[in-house]
């Protein structure tokens, strides 16, 4: 069953999921594709995904926050330093940290939602559609 509204111009969408569980990024990249979106970039190594970042930015994140080495709030807030103020970047959390502080924290530096572990696919795919309609509707108002 499709969740998405089909919207092509959505699902041209690139969307950079960054795990350091394989099984979760296969699972994100089999539900967007399922859904028609063909631009998944996954990355276990949060270092890769940074520069994948920066040299094509996506039209949305989805972060986990626990990883070794860097962990998601560094890269959220390295995320928000190379993206625009003038411009809007979704970033949706994936966490396991069910605590309020890690809440708190991911979206004081950022994230526009979070969504804790394990997740309803169909909640993952209709939030990030929601944060990827915002981005298209924000971006023809601003004119970016």
């Amino acid at each position: 069953m499709k969740i998405a509204p089909d919207d092509g111009g959505l699902k041209a969408a690139r969307i950079l999921a960054v795990d350091d569980e394989a099984a979760n990024l296969s699972l994100v990249e089999r539900a967007f594709r399922r859904e028609g979106f063909q631009q998944i970039a996954t990355f276990l190594d949060a270092r890769d995904a940074l520069s994948d970042f920066a040299a094509r930015p996506p039209d949305l994140v989805l972060l986990d926050l626990m990883m070794p080495g860097v962990d998601g709030y560094e890269l959220l807030e390295s995320f928000r330093r190379l993206t625009s103020e003038a411009d809007y970047l979704p970033i949706l959390v994936l966490t396991a940290d069910s605590t309020m502080n890690a809440r708190l924290r991911a979206l004081s530096l950022g994230a526009n939602d979070v969504l804790l572990k394990p997740y309803d696919l169909a909640e993952l795919l209709m939030r990030s559609w929601v944060l990827l309609d915002t981005r298209r509707r924000f971006r023809a108002v601003t004119f970016l």
